[in-house]
């Protein structure tokens, strides 16, 4: 494997070497060609085996993303100083590559030229007979390998450049990038899933109700313009129809519920989330202690919704009446464990709810927990500080 890197650092040198007129070019376009030559030797520096992360994102075009650098301060921090190196470097790989690999061929074939009635000169050495070429040939092994460690050490050198000005050494902060590119991905599907579950759950509760309210009026207008009026009959039409509207009305406040409770905003999360016990299909046992008016609104908003998906699963899928919520809230931070003695077996991975509500957890700095081996209940531990790290 070390071979290979080493072979690797040789073929991205001389390939340096080879194009350095392009680079010498592109000095008159420093500020577009900077970040391109940049994130090329971020590249060049993970097919050699250096942990290094891409700074264009996936789903942005080279030129999008050079239009971003450009507007942006950091080309002057990273991508600039790394591209004045490249330049640099790469002259002295283009150096190192033409005298000290051409020098070894020549050396090498040096037997061959003289058979041509050639005395290949290389430096001040000059070959006066068939006995000094064959003792050239090792000569020019070792100018060859001597060549590729000196520009095997220019490529270290490019990656020593590399990160001092990208900080690519920093192992929390390549860890943090990557947790944030996974958050935004889970983020992004978790929303999709919600604005799926808000449309469907207008579609089929109070849209359909309404639909019917249109329905029984126009059949009460048409019973009442009749030439035979029915009086009970348009009685029963109007009451059908108002049993539909506060049927809709229903449905209507609780999807506006479940996007973002009035209890929550106006008592604080304790109150929100007792009364989230009381409307629950379960016996919940509610055990709260501390004071809920430190909580910053987006921490309180991210616990209500784990309780609150936590008891829907346990109703859905644990096979079990009752459920246990232990809330303790203090100045600094909150922290909440829902419990249920079900089949157990739940998996934060397994559906976009318990997922989405990680990454909502995390969004404020907290964290979202499950336990639940098989057979023996399940357990959500969710915990934030009072204020968002943000």
């Amino acid at each position: 494997m070390a071979q290979i890197r080493v072979v690797r650092r040789v073929l991205t040198e001389s390939l340096a070497a080879m194009t350095f007129p392009i680079l010498l070019l592109s000095i008159l376009i420093a500020p577009v060609s900077a970040p391109v030559v940049a994130e090329i030797d971020r590249s060049r520096a993970r097919w050699c085996g250096v942990k290094t992360m891409p700074l264009r994102p996936s789903t942005h075009s080279w030129v999008q993303w050079v239009v971003l650098q450009m507007r942006s301060r950091s080309i002057w921090r990273t991508d600039f100083p790394i591209f004045v190196a490249a330049v640099l470097l790469s002259v002295l790989s283009l150096v190192v590559t033409f005298f000290g690999f051409i020098g070894a061929v020549v050396l090498v074939f040096s037997p061959v030229f003289w058979f041509f009635g050639i005395a290949a000169q290389v430096g001040p050495f000059t070959p006066k007979s068939v006995q000094e070429t064959l003792l050239a040939m090792p000569a020019g092994v070792t100018l060859g390998a001597v060549t590729a460690s000196v520009l095997t050490g220019i490529s270290l050198l490019r990656d020593l450049v590399l990160r001092a000005f990208s900080r690519s050494r920093d192992p929390d902060l390549l860890a943090k990038l990557e947790e944030l590119r996974t958050s935004r991905a889970s983020l992004t599907a978790a929303f999709e899933f919600e604005r799926q579950r808000i449309e469907r759950d207008l579609h089929d509760g109070a849209q359909q109700e309404l639909v019917a309210v249109v329905m029984r009026l126009g059949m009460l207008e048409a019973t009442a313009t009749a030439a035979a009026t029915d009086q009970e009959r348009i009685v029963q039409l109007a009451r059908q129809a108002q049993a539909h509207a506060e049927r809709a009305l229903e449905r209507l406040r609780d999807t506006v519920r479940d996007i973002h409770p009035r209890e929550l905003s106006d008592l604080g999360l304790i109150a929100a989330v007792r009364e989230l016990a009381v409307r629950s299909p379960l016996r919940v046992e509610l055990t709260s202690t501390g004071d809920d008016t430190q909580l910053s609104s987006p921490t309180a908003t991210a616990v209500y919704f784990t309780v609150s998906e936590a008891l829907t699963n346990i109703a859905k899928h644990a096979g079990v009446g009752s459920a246990r919520i232990d809330m303790q809230c203090a100045a600094t931070d909150v922290r909440v464990r829902v419990h249920d003695d079900g089949l157990g077996g739940a998996r934060i991975d397994a559906g976009s709810g318990l997922a989405g509500l990680r990454e909502r957890m995390r969004s404020v700095g907290g964290n979202l927990e499950i336990l639940s081996p098989a057979g023996g209940g399940t357990e959500v531990v969710a915990s934030a500080p009072s204020q968002p790290t943000w």
